[in-house]
């Protein structure tokens, strides 16, 4: 029998899909050139891609190893909290933020119910 996944488990897929679209588009779409250059942050954009595919493969793999799963929860939490801070640098209008701010919200809560 296969465990009955939880709402920190379903949190996890949903993060991870979303971090493995967003960092394949940093990586290999050019609309997300003009986008980082928009941002001030040209050079970071490679960087930003291949973390956010990192964490959400951390977030798969911490299906097994929960250890990983914090971890990359941590780091993507960070990363977004950088990516708000980014667009409030350049005033973005609020509900440009939303999607950080969900996404952020979304692994802090994977790190704090491992911690509970």
């Amino acid at each position: 029998m296969f465990p009955v996944p939880t709402t920190i488990d379903f949190l996890a897929a949903v993060s991870a899909a979303a971090f493995l679209f967003y960092g394949a588009a940093c990586v290999f779409s050019r609309a997300m050139v003009a986008e980082f250059e928009r941002y001030r942050l040209g050079r970071w954009r490679l960087l930003v891609g291949w973390l956010e595919i990192a964490g959400a493969c951390g977030l798969i793999a911490g299906w097994w190893w929960q250890p990983l799963q914090v971890a990359a929860a941590s780091g993507l939490f960070a990363l977004m909290l950088c990516g708000l801070w980014a667009r409030w640098r350049i005033r973005d209008p609020w509900y440009a933020l939303l999607p950080a701010l969900v996404l952020a919200l979304t692994n802090l809560a994977i790190v704090l119910s491992a911690l509970a």
